[in-house]
């Protein structure tokens, strides 16, 4: 059901057209900015960084500091119920 100006159910044909390609120039920009991180991963284990420490170091760069203290001491408390402190 579409009336002479290309309108479906209300819904403005070019607007939404602009809408979904803008979402898609994004999901290429995203695509490309993950690949970017890849290549900066590879270049740090290239040089002898454990990849897997930095990933967690950047984790904890994004948390707040009180929230990292909180689930450290946990962490050791739960270790040292195991024996593991």
């Amino acid at each position: 059901m579409q009336d002479g100006d290309g309108d479906s159910y209300g819904v403005a044909a070019g607007e939404l057209k602009q809408f979904i390609e803008r979402f898609e120039r994004l999901e290429v920009e995203k695509k490309e900015i993950a690949d970017q991180q890849k290549e900066v991963m590879a270049e740090a284990k290239g040089r002898g960084y454990d990849t897997k420490v930095m990933r967690k170091v950047i984790a904890l760069r994004k948390r707040e500091p009180d929230d990292i203290a909180e689930e450290e001491a946990v962490l050791e408390m739960y270790k040292s119920a195991l024996g593991m402190a």
